[in-house]
């Protein structure tokens, strides 16, 4: 017998709670959490991140909606009361990164704080968020890969659940949001775990480069994809200019004689406005 999960989680009154909105709640705060240690050891004061969490989550939902929309204008041009919908899924996540990032550095700009320790600070819980917040897609039976067997399902040692909840529409599907989310949660731990070994910017840059190598890799399973063209998938362009930018990112890192090691920098100001700080501790 199938167990299929409900994405609605429980009423209240006349609301449907979804797991997804949980989820991602529970993901965005799960980061903000580890994000915060971390930027509480280089010196910033926890009002200083929570700030800039709120601006960056709530234009990052904006744009990651908008970004979505505007690949099914078709759709949501005759469905227009559907767009802040996104309880029901359809945000993208290439356009909330794009939103939040530009978002971030403005307010880094306005706070005179260095842009890429910022960066730095929250890579790993952005990419951790992502990771948890591919369960919600779970919930939602969304994108997922092409059809597979039962028995290949089964041959992944998968637990009975996410088997189960495969089985969409009278066929099983790729657990494209399983490959991402492990994926993801790998590169957490090895974010944090480089991330004392190296220089301002680069941990940010890894980020880009692992995040992209994984999704490149697993759009090309998704049956789901915003298209640019009948062949070609926009997140997998994304994919490869964020793997670009991160790589150049480095080489400038490591061409610069200003560049310093992360564990040794208080809070950093914008680059041009000020000396960088003595050493700090850690």
């Amino acid at each position: 017998m199938i167990a299929y999960i409900d994405p609605v989680a429980f009423q209240l009154g006349g609301l449907s709670v979804r797991w997804y909105g949980i989820i991602i709640a529970s993901a965005i705060l799960l980061g903000y959490a580890i994000a915060q240690c971390s930027a509480k050891k280089v010196g910033f004061q926890e009002d200083d991140l929570v700030n800039l969490l709120i601006v960056c989550v709530i234009v990052a939902i904006m744009t990651a909606r908008l970004y979505f929309v505007l690949f099914h204008l078709d759709y949501y041009s005759q469905y227009p009361a559907e767009i802040p919908m996104i309880w029901q899924g359809g945000i993208a996540i290439h356009g909330g990164l794009l939103g939040a990032f530009g978002m971030g550095i403005y307010y880094c700009y306005r706070k005179n704080w260095h842009p890429l320790q910022v960066a730095d600070i929250v890579a790993p819980s952005i990419i951790l968020a992502q990771g948890i917040g591919r369960w919600g897609n779970f919930m939602n039976h969304e994108a997922h890969g092409g059809p597979v067997t039962k028995a290949f399902l089964e041959q992944l040692s998968l637990p009975k659940f996410i088997i189960d909840n495969m089985y969409i529409d009278g066929q099983y599907y790729h657990p494209t949001f399983l490959y991402e989310s492990i994926w993801n949660v790998i590169g957490f731990v090895l974010l944090i775990v480089l991330r004392r070994h190296l220089r301002i910017g680069e941990t940010f840059a890894l980020y880009l480069i692992w995040y992209s190598i994984g999704r490149f890799f697993v759009e090309g399973l998704r049956t789901d994809s915003l298209m640019l063209t009948e062949t070609i998938r926009i997140a997998q362009v994304m994919s490869i200019v964020l793997i670009l930018v991160g790589i150049v990112l480095i080489v400038i890192q490591r061409m610069s004689k200003q560049a310093v090691l992360y564990r040794n920098a208080n809070v950093l100001s914008w680059p041009g406005r000020a000396a960088y700080p003595k050493k700090g501790r850690r």
